[in-house]
Formats: structure tokens, sequence, C-alpha cells
């Protein structure tokens, strides 16, 4: 991986200075700050992390959550802290949901019954979507 700039002051005047634990150490020639390569990291997609705050919204757990994204709930539970996602407190309410592809989608909404008396909450989930349904009316 090359350097561009210096991350301190953005200087492109900079000279190596030895490696560090098997990396390149680098000092700028104006700030006389010292850095290295940054870590090629894997970064997690924004959509992912999105829809795992939506789906945390909507009242699954963690581990749900890890099971139909394929996310680790120890990553959610940090996006979480991160990002201050308070969701409202309500004992009784749990809800479902399905994975359905889009046929099955048009022949689940197709029978009234499955819809009638039920809040509904459709999502995209890659090439599928998901279907989260609570009681409407649960006392």
């Amino acid at each position: 991986m090359t350097v561009d700039l210096c991350p301190n002051c953005g200087s492109d005047h900079y000279i190596k200075s030895g490696i560090v634990n098997d990396r390149q150490r680098y000092k700028c020639k104006k700030c006389n700050y010292f850095f290295s390569v940054n870590k090629i990291g894997k970064k997690i997609d924004d959509y992912y992390v999105n829809k795992s705050l939506q789906l945390y919204l909507e009242g699954l757990t963690y581990r749900e959550i890890e099971r139909i994204l394929g996310i680790s709930h120890v990553s959610i539970m940090n996006w979480v802290k991160k990002y201050n996602i308070k969701r409202p407190y309500n004992s009784n309410y749990h809800p479902t949901y399905k994975i359905l592809n889009a046929t099955e989608l048009g022949v689940y909404f197709s029978n009234a019954q499955n819809i009638k008396g039920a809040g509904v909450v459709v999502t995209e989930l890659g090439d599928k979507f998901m279907l989260i349904k609570w009681e409407r009316f649960k006392d």
C-alpha cells in the first residue's frame, strides 16, 4: 500500500524512516510527524450496518440478526453503542419474521388472513425480502 499524504498535516513531503513491526515507517518533512502505512482491514458494507440497526429497532435480538445477516452479534452491539441507538421498551412486544422471495411474498399477501389484525413491515434483504409481523392491538 502506498502513502499519499501525511495524516497529521496533509503534506506530500515525507521520507522513509525505518520499519516498525514489519511495517514501513515514514517521517513528514513539514511537521516532523512519524506515521506508518494504514492497515488494510475488513470493512463491513454500510448496507449491512443500516440493515442490522433497522432489524434491532424492529425488536430482533442480536443473535437473530446474526443468523439472518451473517454478521457477528458483537459487531451489532458495537454499532448500537456507537450510534447510540435506543429502542422503545415494551416487554410484551416481540415480532415474528419470515424471509421470503418475491413470489412467496406475493402469495403471502394474497391471503387476507395473513394480514388481518397485524402490523407488517417488509424490508429488502439482499435478493430476498424480510417480512416482520406483530399483533396490532395486543394488550
